[in-house]
């Protein structure tokens, strides 16, 4: 996909209050009070500061968590993963590989059958494209990912631990 993704001053601008504590101070949004969480309609969920595409509503479950919950990326290079020791806690943060945007945390309790792990996200650092949008607002390319039975990329553990 050819597309540039970059941060500029002006898509911050843009973010609200919320959107900018999450994507660029690392906070977290209130569980089962954020956008998307039980959002289950088919598109695209992209990063809200870069555009960068990042989750498809095809690997999007309930994990009953409050957050929008994810078992792969739709393309492992758009997503960096770091490790995160705020709080007391080791956890694995995302991040968006081009707009630095704080996206949330990847746990290994996600469901096994789709490869383990879950991908706990913020609402307020994603934007979403509804599949009917998609060629519209540019993200085409990714049609047939709600049109095919096929798998989307995969991320193993070892790739988490990096």
């Amino acid at each position: 996909m050819s597309a540039q993704y970059v941060k500029s001053p002006e898509a911050i601008a843009r973010l609200t209050r919320q959107q900018r504590r999450v994507t660029q101070d690392d906070a977290t949004e209130p569980a089962f009070q954020n956008e998307f969480w039980d959002k289950k309609d088919a598109g695209l969920y992209v990063d809200i500061v870069s555009g960068e595409p990042l989750f498809a509503s095809t690997d999007k479950y309930d994990s009953r968590s409050g957050w929008p919950s994810f078992t792969v990326p739709i393309d492992p290079d758009n997503i960096v993963i770091k490790t995160d020791k705020a709080f007391g806690m080791v956890r694995t943060e995302v991040r968006s590989a081009q707009g630095d945007s704080h996206l949330g945390h990847v746990f290994d309790d996600g469901p096994v059958e789709a490869g383990g792990l879950r991908y706990c996200i913020n609402s307020a650092s994603l934007r979403f494209i509804a599949e009917a949008d998609l060629e519209k607002e540019g993200y085409g390319d990714y049609r047939g990912l709600f049109t095919t039975s096929t798998p989307t990329a995969s991320t193993s553990t070892e790739e988490i631990s990096r």
